[in-house]
């Protein structure tokens, strides 16, 4: 052959086995088994519920072959690695929890995106909830609930978290409800929570809640299993021993990084 055809046809392979010339370039696929992050699988009625424990109030989960990812931020996870979204529910705008370059690594054609009046202008596409409002979409069903601060201010006397500007959100996986409440308090409206299956509840200072508070939460809440989450340097043995006559209610201590 040719010598000049023959380095063409090179060059030709290696392009192709590089990527280019071939359209969009398609997303690694996730590795079975080599997950850097806890994983937990629940039952329920409908299937069962895979939680990825990803970091600080990041967190991912899998039903029936749909992904929701809560709070994703790029600090948390590389997420150009992770599976796209079906679902994507933001609960506010502060950095740790809004960041829009870790939606767009996920967002692919029908994926949905909750969010607050106040992430709307940074995260294009989302459909705002209202503590209050219930979506339906991919067969899950969300429902937007307060979330906010009441003890917890700034030095100008301003809540760390204001009420009715962020969302914690109850999703229901086949019957079996998931609260993740967001950065909040163990405020009043919790006792409206019925039958929920797991919770994720935040536990650091200053911004959310002391383990005293979150005990108080769990208390109103009364879910079947407790996750303390958004952490940080909280000591979380306090929360299992504050609720360790509360028989009803699994604590769950799992890796945030």
């Amino acid at each position: 052959m040719n010598p000049v055809r023959i380095a063409i046809a090179a060059a030709a392979l290696s392009m192709v086995a590089a990527g280019c010339g071939a359209g969009e370039q398609k997303k690694p696929e996730p590795q079975p088994g080599q997950s850097k992050y806890e994983v937990d699988t629940i039952k329920t009625l409908d299937g069962e519920l895979k939680i990825t424990f990803i970091g600080h109030g990041t967190l991912m989960f899998e039903f029936k072959g749909l992904v929701i990812h809560v709070d994703p931020v790029s600090k948390e996870t590389d997420y150009a690695a992770m599976p796209d979204a079906d679902m994507v529910l933001v609960t506010h705008e502060h950095f740790d929890h809004l960041d829009p370059a870790a939606i767009d690594a996920i967002r692919k054609e029908g994926t949905v995106i909750y969010l607050t009046e106040n992430c709307a202008a940074e995260a294009k596409g989302g459909t705002v909830l209202r503590n209050g409002e219930t979506k339906t979409a991919h067969g899950i069903t969300v429902e937007a609930v307060p979330a906010y601060n009441v003890v917890h201010k700034r030095p100008d006397g301003m809540p760390f978290h204001p009420k009715g500007e962020g969302n914690g959100y109850v999703i229901s996986f086949g019957g079996a409800k998931v609260y993740v409440a967001g950065d909040t308090e163990d405020i009043p409206e919790m006792k409206d929570l019925k039958d929920v299956h797991v919770a994720f509840v935040p536990m650091n200072l200053p911004y959310t809640m002391t383990p005293e508070m979150a005990a108080s939460a769990a208390r109103m809440i009364r879910p079947k299993m407790l996750y303390p989450y958004h952490f940080g340097d909280s000591d979380t043995a306090k929360i299992t021993e504050l609720l360790k006559g509360e028989k009803d209610i699994e604590v769950r201590i799992r890796k945030m990084k």
